[in-house]
């Protein structure tokens, strides 16, 4: 397995690896990566696709990209994944995928023609004081102390960072900007999530910096994720002949570890509340999606709040097996146990069954929910929320089962350990209504009208998600499994809890590489995978980024030491006519 860029391989079509057609594949997960890694065999690896089982304890794929109906409940979504241009493991996976609405175009196709034609573009990032937009939106109101402590993290290697917290790193002044604001709530980032997670996400993502308050720099799909992405994935597998076995759950492998070789010998799992085994040769090759964020979630109603207990759930017991049987397998009790009280555990799906809120929606976004339109393109946080409440409201209609007249909000709270500032619960505490009636209440809905809304013309679905952060809990070297561990021979993991390098947890793209780097890898298979977009490498990034930081001032009117020991004003006379004028130009920084 090596890494490429540019375009040179990107559209190469490997020879078929030595020894693919002795291959069998079982998959642990039926989620994104598990997905993906069983087209990369098909498309790139050439193995036939009724030798490729996935195991999936759900009755359903797709693991933490959702969304579906529920007969009881109504629409129900977990929560979204944020995309950009620059996924390009995503991008290449999807390219393959015929789209269920014209199977004359790939997914890609479809997907980058209508962001084209509907691009996303937020028009209030933030509010206050009950549906008033923030009053210095879109400013980051960065302090040159907080610059400098964003750099300073940059340059920290990773090794220095082992368990290290974001609030260990950074002060006050860097908590109080709208910078925090808009990073923690479009992220998921909590001050006690890990600094080198943080450090990855600042060099992942510098080329958006600027566009962190408008979110133009998002993508998004035309419904929900499991309807857009999931099933066109899983359409294509099963005309390929792939094999899935729901209701499944592997509660073990058997590793042999032994002289320097890693070799999954057995699969040990349960059918349908039947126990079962699989003997298996190095010849079979097992991918497992080791945790998962949203494992043991619970569901409330209207009337009910989500239940709060639950179970360690199956792949966090098949991780801690996996665990005790080699090091190298990673630490599992370090995500999964003593999570901060303080986190984001709850979700709610609220479907409006009339325009009763339509006019507050539209004042905050400045979109009509019934254009089909991207409404808020991305998170609206509630900057006063005692939750840190916010709602995205994507194109409607979210789901095609949807009525004309009903518009589907997601809503989430970043911190459950507080009441709320109309409903004096804490968010893990209170049903669905409650839910509703809170959103409705900083929305600037009449208090007279509030309960009216949330019980009659709305339904709220709450969700509990007890490991929903769990990607950002402080971490070391060696906490995650690498994606195929040393002198592995069949056995590779998958998903945002393997590891890789440079790229960021939490995101479709980390998914889709892990998978596509396990391929690749136990098959052999001879085609550069796309490295991580290279953004904070180009001088030109940086130098915008220093732009957009400091909420637009010229290079003159910083006072930051290490620009101005970098470029000092008297300097500046020694770049005029030169390609560097040319690029402080384009920067805006002079």
């Amino acid at each position: 397995m090596y890494y490429s860029n540019g375009n040179y391989e990107a559209f190469a079509n490997p020879l078929p690896p030595a020894d693919a057609n002795k291959k069998s594949a079982y998959i642990v997960g039926g989620g994104l990566a598990g997905l993906a890694a069983a087209v990369f065999m098909i498309r790139d690896g050439k193995m036939r696709g009724n030798k490729i089982h996935i195991f999936e304890e759900l009755a359903i794929p797709g693991g933490s990209m959702d969304g579906i109906k529920n007969p009881q409940r109504g629409f129900i979504i977990r929560g979204g994944r944020e995309m950009e241009a620059h996924f390009e493991t995503l991008w290449d996976l999807f390219r393959s995928i015929p789209s269920l609405e014209n199977p004359d175009i790939s997914v890609l196709d479809e997907f980058y023609w209508l962001n084209k034609s509907d691009p996303s573009f937020s028009h209030c990032r933030a509010i206050e004081r009950r549906g008033h937009r923030m009053r210095d939106d879109g400013k980051l109101t960065l302090t040159p102390t907080a610059i400098r402590e964003m750099i300073d993290l940059a340059l920290t290697p990773e090794e220095k960072l082992q368990d290290v917290q974001i609030d260990q790193v950074f002060g006050d002044e860097f908590f109080e900007s709208n910078f925090w604001l808009y990073w923690a709530t479009m992220f998921a980032f909590e001050k006690w999530s890990s600094a080198m997670e943080m450090r990855r996400y600042l060099l992942r993502f510098i080329h958006h910096v600027g566009k962190l308050a408008d979110m133009s720099a998002l993508k998004f799909t035309k419904y929900n994720q499991y309807e857009s992405l999931i099933t066109p994935l899983v359409r294509w597998l099963e005309s390929h002949g792939v094999k899935f076995h729901y209701d499944t759950i592997v509660t073990n492998l058997d590793v042999n570890c032994k002289q320097n070789k890693k070799i999954v010998q057995k699969i040990e799992m349960v059918k349908s509340g039947r126990k079962r085994e699989i003997k298996l040769t190095s010849d079979d090759l097992v991918f497992v999606t080791n945790g998962s964020i949203t494992e043991s979630t619970t569901y409330g109603d209207n009337d009910t709040p989500a239940e709060r207990r639950h179970e360690l759930g199956a792949s966090w017991v098949l991780w801690k097996n996996l665990a005790a049987q080699c090091e190298e397998f990673g630490h599992p009790e370090k995500f999964c146990e003593n999570i901060p009280a303080a986190n984001w555990v709850m979700s709610a799906t609220i479907t409006l069954f009339d325009d009763t809120v339509v006019p507050y929606i539209e004042k905050i976004c400045k979109k009509d929910p019934h254009s089909g339109s991207i409404v808020s393109s991305g998170p609206v946080t509630i900057k006063d929320s005692n939750w840190l409440y916010g709602f995205s409201i994507s194109r409607q209609p979210h789901f095609r089962a949807q009525k004309p007249n009903e518009i589907v909000v997601w809503t989430y709270g970043l911190l459950s350990d507080t009441d709320g500032n109309f409903i004096k619960k804490k968010i893990a505490d209170c049903t669905g209504a409650e839910l509703c009636a809170e959103w409705l209440y900083h929305i600037g809905v009449p208090v007279s009208q509030i309960e009216d809304i949330a019980h009659n013309r709305s339904s709220t679905v709450p969700s509990h998600m007890p490991y929903i952060t769990t990607y950002f809990m402080p971490r070391a070297l060696g906490d995650r499994p690498r994606v195929v561990p040393n002198g592995s021979v069949n056995l590779a993991f998958i998903g945002n809890y393997a590891e890789t390098d440079r790229d960021t947890v939490f995101t479709t793209e980390y998914s889709v590489r892990t998978a596509m780097q396990a391929v690749y890898t136990l098959l052999n298979i001879d085609r550069g995978i796309p490295e991580v977009f290279d953004s904070c490498f180009d001088i030109r990034m940086l130098l915008q980024s220093i732009y957009y930081l400091n909420d637009g001032k010229k290079l003159r009117q910083l006072d930051v030491p290490w620009v101005v020991k970098l470029l000092e004003r008297q300097g500046l006379k020694h770049v005029r006519g030169t390609y560097l004028e040319q690029l402080l130009r384009e920067a805006h920084l002079i």
